[in-house]
């Protein structure tokens, strides 16, 4: 296991973020979202202009996924919606909605087969009270896995053979096998288990590595396929939230919610170069989108 000694980080000006999140490279643009402001943005290729607001919805906005045809699936307030270009959300199915606990949609993801995966957690953190849904191509959207708490990813394999997905609040990654034809998960098995910080957003590099943000420890982590950890970037934020690889460098967002003294690194969304191919976000294949 190698740490990174004294990385460079520079950061977009601008806003710093309550819970910026769910960064995707594709097409060679860089998008990300800060949830509970329920706001979508686009980074520019240099630090030296703020990221632009390309939409924004009048409730939470946990991730995207580029949608074939144009537009976007987005995990949104209860449930599932596709975001066109115009910046209006037409809503799939909201399986949240009149759930015992107050809910919101969280970190979301569309893996190589085209399907949309997204979870959700209870405002107040009630442990147990997370999902994650399937979205499949068409249209139908089915709870894959219950009783989480804070679900964040899933990240997937290259051939979509394996899923990782993070229970943040337990300090836990775990992998699940994926039917490749039908979707359906396979067992979890522990992964990786964090011993401070909390695992939060994550990708799989092109070597087949899985990258994660980790909430609260103010670094990246880098774990082997086998879940050893393989290398440690320090972040100069203390809640770091997804990472993105570009090919050469490395983007991670972060959040000031919860801080009683957020630094000024805290709540940006920062860079530092580094070599290392990522693989761009996968597109939703979804009938009617």
């Amino acid at each position: 296991m190698t740490t990174d000694a004294d990385p460079v980080w520079s950061a977009w000006p601008g806003e710093r973020f309550e819970l910026g999140e769910g960064l995707r490279y594709w097409q060679h643009r860089l998008l990300f979202v800060d949830i509970l402001s329920g706001r979508l943005f686009e980074l520019p290729d240099d630090a030296d202009h703020a990221p632009r607001m390309v939409a924004e919805l009048p409730e939470p906005l946990g991730a995207v996924a580029p949608l074939a045809g144009g537009g976007w699936i987005a995990a949104a307030g209860t449930g599932v919606g596709v975001l066109g270009d115009d910046g209006r959300l037409r809503w799939i199915a909201r399986p949240e909605e009149g759930a015992a606990f107050r809910m919101r949609m969280n970190d979301a993801v569309a893996d190589p087969h085209g399907r949309f995966w997204a979870g959700s957690m209870a405002y107040d953190g009630a442990p147990g009270a997370g999902s994650l849904y399937r979205l499949d191509a068409d249209g139908s959207l089915h709870r894959a896995l219950e009783g989480l708490t804070v679900p964040n990813g899933p990240a997937f394999s290259a051939d979509g053979a394996t899923m990782y997905l993070a229970d943040s609040a337990r300090g836990v990654i775990h992998r699940y096998a994926v039917d490749e034809d039908t979707g359906e998960l396979g067992g979890p098995t522990e992964f990786a288990t964090l011993s401070s910080g909390s695992p939060d957003g994550m990708t799989v590099d092109a070597e087949g590595f899985l990258w994660s943000a980790v909430w609260g420890a103010g670094r990246v982590c880098r774990f082997a396929p086998d879940g050893t950890l393989d290398r440690v970037v320090p972040v100069p934020a203390v809640q770091p939230t997804s990472v993105c690889l570009t090919g050469d460098r490395l983007v991670v967002t972060s959040a000031r919610i919860g801080l009683d003294d957020p630094g000024d690194s805290d709540g940006a969304v920062l860079s530092t170069p580094l070599d290392q191919l990522g693989v761009p976000a996968c597109v939703a294949t979804v009938a009617g989108g």
